[in-house]
Order: structure tokens, then sequence, then C-alpha cells
């Protein structure tokens, strides 16, 4: 039970828990993990998701109306990681949701549920004291977000206490689909590269199977979520896993135009 990246390029697949419902976020989830996902990011819903853009929020608006909590994708985890061994799990939160249920305790849930790693997206590395001893003690990967914007003693602090991958946002902003990657990502990477010899995952406005290509010149895995969400939301019932499954097996399509 590790992150890992099995293809080249690898990909992170973000899921908000509980859109439409948790029945639906584990169907969805296994079937992008047959597809090709190598790890999945289980969005905890949030009332004010401020690194989020408007498809994502919708999707915590939907999960939340659903009664979706915390304990309720720890368990989701729980169930993913007894049918889906080797598969990559994130849990991917804003630090309220956390704190309210017990830092202590959260770790100890998620660790005993198989959960691989945690981002938190609203948790600086500087304030992460607490958060990384805790990690530590259960074992799970503390996953850190680094900016364009971030100097380089922050990268190399990210760097330093990031384990499993290091998640490079792309683009100043909010999650979101974009027509084009931003053209400082690489220049990202490769600043990130000087300090760390894990991993390098690129998301925010990772889209289509053109993109995905495009990071894996650079980097190591693309991360996928806003265009997934966006596809759930417009699927009819039951329909969604099969949608997403399909939108995954495109996104392979990347290692194609690679070989060209």
């Amino acid at each position: 039970m590790a992150i890992h990246f099995d293809h080249k390029p690898g990909l992170v697949v973000y899921l908000t828990a509980g859109d439409p419902s948790l029945d639906a976020t584990r169907a969805i989830a296994l079937e992008a993990i047959d597809a090709g996902a190598d790890v999945i990011e289980l969005g905890v819903p949030f009332s004010d998701p401020l690194a989020d853009g408007p498809v994502i929020q919708r999707a915590m608006e939907r999960a939340l109306t659903q009664g979706t909590r915390l304990r309720d994708v720890v368990e989701l985890a729980r169930q993913l990681r007894a049918a889906r061994p080797a598969a990559g799990l994130v849990v991917f939160s804003y630090l309220n949701p956390i704190l309210r249920y017990g830092l202590s305790k959260f770790m100890d849930d998620a660790a005993a549920a198989g959960v691989d790693g945690v981002l938190v997206t609203d948790l600086i590395v500087e304030e992460a004291g607490e958060y990384l001893t805790e990690m530590a003690r259960v074992g799970l990967a503390p996953i850190f977000l680094a900016a364009p914007t971030s100097p380089g003693e922050r990268l190399r602090a990210i760097a330093t206490h990031s384990k499993g991958f290091v998640y490079a946002i792309s683009r100043v902003g909010i999650t979101g689909t974009q027509p084009s990657l931003a053209s400082d990502a690489a220049a990202l990477v490769e600043r990130i590269r000087r300090w760390t010899k894990l991993p390098v995952a690129v998301g925010f406005g990772v889209s289509t199977s053109e993109h995905v290509a495009q990071v894996a010149k650079f980097a190591d895995a693309a991360v996928v979520g806003s265009a997934i969400v966006e596809l759930i939301e417009g699927s009819a019932p039951g329909n969604a896993p099969g949608a997403v499954a399909r939108f995954i097996k495109g996104l392979r399509l990347s290692e194609a135009v690679l070989a060209r």
C-alpha cells in the first residue's frame, strides 16, 4: 500500500466524495481505477472551498446536501482499499473538517482505513508542525501544494516534508478546466526537482489528453479533477461510472501522442 505511478504519465483523479451520492462515488472510483487511474483523491465536501472553482463548488454543495461528512469519506476509503488493494488513495480536504473531526483521531482512522496520504489545501508547510508529527506517527504521506509564486525556501520545505508526490499547481488561481496549460508549469516542476526526487504531479487546469501529454514531457503525473467532476454533473443517474471510465481511457491516449 503506497502511492506509485505505474504508467507514464501517471494519472491522479479527483472526485468530490458524495457527489451525487457516496454509493455513486464508490462506483465511479472503482471504474476510474480499472480504467487506469493510479491515485484517487477523495475530496471532502466543505462549505467554503476557496481554492476551488465553480464546478467543484457545486459538487461540494450537492455532497453536503446529501449529508456527506469527513467520517463518510474515511469509510469510503476503507471500502475502496478493500476492493482495490493496490490503488493509491489520498484524502483531499480543507483543514477545518479535520480539526472538527480531531487531528489525532482523523490520522488514526485514515491510516486504519488504508489511506495512503492526505492533502490539506489551506495548510501551508510553515504552519504544519503538529500535522506533520501526527502524519509521521501513523505513517501517512503528507502532500503539499507548490505554486508558481512559491519562493525557493518554501519549495525546499515542501519538498523536504512531502511524501508520495509533490503537487505542482500549474497556474495561480482556483481549480477549473482551461483551454491550455500555463506556460510556467514546466518551470515550476524544474524548480521543485532541485529539492526532491519524489514524483511531481501537475494539476489545476489539466483536462484533455493533449494536456496530459504535455505534462508528461516535464512531470511524472497529471491531476485531473474539474473535467471529471463536470462530467459527473452532466451524466444521467447510473451513467457516470461508465462515462468517467471512457474519459480516463481517452486521457490515456496521451501515451500514443507521446509516441508520435
